[in-house]
């Protein structure tokens, strides 16, 4: 007979170890999770609790006697036609404003003066490296303080403005939308007088007129600040990138004639593009979270031209005591970055990464033409010979 012969067992304490191995793991996690649930995911719970309700700040939210109004402080901000709606679209359109301007305008300097200090034959890159990360390791109090004597009415920026001709503004008291001026400057309409059709009505209490205002003059000035402090950070973050990419890929590129036009455009910015989402995610996450800046310069004014979601919520909760409200909007607020986190994620996604439908043709690289190839170059024919 034809004897049997049987699989070897696994050694049954294998299956300990790995028990050891996921106790031990969440040993040394439970630390970080049991202070991120206490400072973190339990008071977003406390206040999602207290958007839900009409609480005063008197006593506990928790307590029975609080009034509980469900979704009422929600549907004020977008459906009653009230100062709550109006103050919270206006914070919106400045804030809309003030990300359409920043983020694209932080991430275009940052990713210059990273490429700058990247080059090989850049004397002191030490220095400029130092220079240009220092405003955002500065205090953005301190900051503020200072551009709110450097753009005074008697500051620096309108006595070089009055250097060559020019009557600077009041910057901080100016309330008009930049857009209005421009179009009143090429005569399309008049910034007094506008006309009927744009005042006459529009979509949650504003009018178009007041949706097609612009940054004002004054919201200018934070830009302006918030710009120049954070594109040192974002700065270091693409310079780190560049140093990452090998070497080899911008020599082949030299050796087949690209131009360094199209070494950025076809070599480096794809090997920049994780990096870049980050840059773009973190600008777009911490613009629309802006409150210190608005809190030291403005408080909201001019005319509530630089009011933001941010400082709307802190305003509505703890000065007029409405912490119902102000939770509301800043979850509101989460809820905005979430979607747009989330769209811009998808915008930027690998169209070649599988998935539905087609995937698209990489652009054509110079190297991959025939006319630039190594078979056909000058210089690839005498390294063969």
């Amino acid at each position: 007979m034809a004897e049997t012969t049987t699989a070897p067992r696994r050694p049954a304490r294998r299956l300990g170890d790995r028990a050891r191995e996921n106790i031990a793991g969440w040993l040394f996690v439970a630390p970080v999770v049991v202070i991120l649930t206490l400072f973190m995911l339990l008071p977003i719970l406390m206040a999602l609790w207290v958007s839900l309700t009409d609480w005063n700040g008197q006593g506990s939210p928790f307590r029975a006697q609080v009034p509980f109004v469900g979704v009422d402080n929600y549907t004020e901000l977008f459906t009653q036609d009230n100062l709550t709606r109006l103050n919270f679209m206006t914070s919106l359109r400045n804030n809309f404003y003030y990300v359409l301007i920043v983020v694209p305008a932080q991430t275009i300097l940052a990713l210059g003066l990273a490429l700058v200090v990247n080059r090989r034959l850049l004397r002191g890159k030490t220095f400029f490296r130092t220079a240009f990360f220092f405003p955002s390791v500065t205090s953005s109090v301190a900051i503020s303080v200072l551009f709110l004597f450097i753009f005074s009415n008697s500051g620096a920026v309108n006595q070089l403005l009055a250097f060559v001709g020019v009557d600077g503004p009041p910057w901080f008291s100016d309330a008009r939308g930049v857009l209005h001026l421009l179009l009143g400057s090429v005569g399309l309409v008049d910034p007094e007088a506008p006309p009927a059709a744009l005042t006459g009505g529009g979509p949650f209490g504003l009018s178009w007129w007041d949706w097609l205002s612009g940054p004002s003059v004054a919201m200018c000035t934070i830009i302006i600040l918030v710009v120049w402090t954070t594109s040192g950070t974002f700065m270091l973050m693409f310079l780190a990138a560049l140093q990452d990419i090998p070497v080899t890929l911008e020599e082949a590129s030299k050796l087949d004639g690209a131009t360094s036009r199209q070494r950025l455009r076809y070599v480096t910015l794809p090997m920049l593009k994780p990096t870049l989402f980050l840059v773009l995610t973190l600008g777009l996450i911490a613009t629309w979270q802006v409150f210190d800046q608005v809190y030291v310069m403005s408080q909201g004014k001019p005319a509530k031209t630089t009011l933001t979601p941010a400082f709307l919520s802190y305003q509505t909760a703890f000065k007029e005591l409405d912490y119902g409200s102000g939770a509301a909007i800043s979850f509101v607020l989460f809820v905005l970055i979430v979607v747009l986190a989330a769209f811009q994620r998808w915008v930027m996604r690998d169209r070649d990464a599988g998935g539905g439908g087609t995937a698209r043709r990489p652009a054509p690289h110079p190297a991959s033409s025939p006319a630039s190839s190594p078979a056909s170059s000058p210089a690839s024919s005498q390294r063969r010979a």
